[in-house]
């Protein structure tokens, strides 16, 4: 047997376990695995006397509590052959971003799973997710990491943007509640909006024009929100309108 050390730092907790991860279990399904004790006796003995609740459900435990409170997840990858290596930030805990999952959790009675806190967790640092690009957070298939995205939008923690095929999402502005926290969404949005005009004028200069199905695929987005978008950039002149109905085409504007 090895020791393990445990090592504090100005950017961290770091523990350092020997003996690697056990067979079947790898970075890529630390959080859906089935439990696996090195010593199941012992595991199955500490259960029976209390002094754990249940066996294999650290990693959960470790996860909910670094996400609830608006901390970096646990960091897993330095873990080899040889040791199980586990780095935690000790980064400040963003106070208004616990105090919106203590609401939620207070309003349905019960805690957030845990897929809905890495959901929250990488839409705070990635700004917009993808159910594919959630999949692989929380270690799972793309229809889980939906239905995770979609309760989030019902729980108002979330906004969906786009349609059912290129659908994307990101935070709730009812979530940016710190001090600054409304105007870094109105950025955010700001943003987008720009990429996505940027987008249609990029593709109007290959292609001569785009039309508002070609919009929705492009910039993923709803059919309301490709409309706004191309009432804005023909109200500023960076679009000109031809035709109507389903022949209407948008081409270069004056302004470009």
């Amino acid at each position: 047997m090895g020791a393990v050390h445990v090592r504090m730092d100005d950017e961290g907790l770091t523990i350092s376990n020997p003996g690697g991860l056990m067979d079947g279990v790898t970075l890529a399904n630390l959080l859906t695995t089935e439990p696996r004790p090195r010593n199941r006796t012992l595991a199955d003995a500490m259960k029976r006397i209390g002094v754990v609740e249940r066996s294999g459900r650290g990693v959960d435990k470790i996860y909910r509590g670094m996400l609830r409170f608006g901390r970096p997840e646990p960091d897993y990858r330095r873990t080899d052959a040889t040791s199980v290596i586990l780095r935690l930030a000790t980064t400040d805990a963003d106070e208004a971003f616990l105090k919106r999952v203590v609401e939620e959790e207070g309003r349905r009675g019960s805690a957030l799973p845990i897929d809905s806190l890495i959901a929250l967790a990488a839409l705070r640092g990635l700004k917009r997710l993808t159910t594919e690009e959630l999949a692989i957070h929380i270690q799972r298939e793309p229809a889980q990491a939906k239905r995770t995205l979609e309760a989030l939008v019902e729980a108002g923690l979330a906004q969906a943007h786009g349609t059912t095929r290129g659908r994307t999402y990101t935070l709730a502005v009812g979530v940016y509640t710190a001090e600054g926290g409304k105007a870094a969404y109105t950025r955010q949005m700001g943003f987008s909006n720009l990429q996505h005009e940027q987008l249609v004028l990029s593709y109007v200069r290959q292609h001569g024009a785009i039309r508002r199905a070609e919009v929705i695929e492009l910039c993923r987005l709803s059919e309301g929100q490709a409309k706004d978008l191309l009432k804005r950039m023909k109200m500023n002149e960076l679009l000109l309108l031809e035709g109507a109905g389903r022949t209407a085409a948008y081409r270069i504007g004056p302004k470009v």
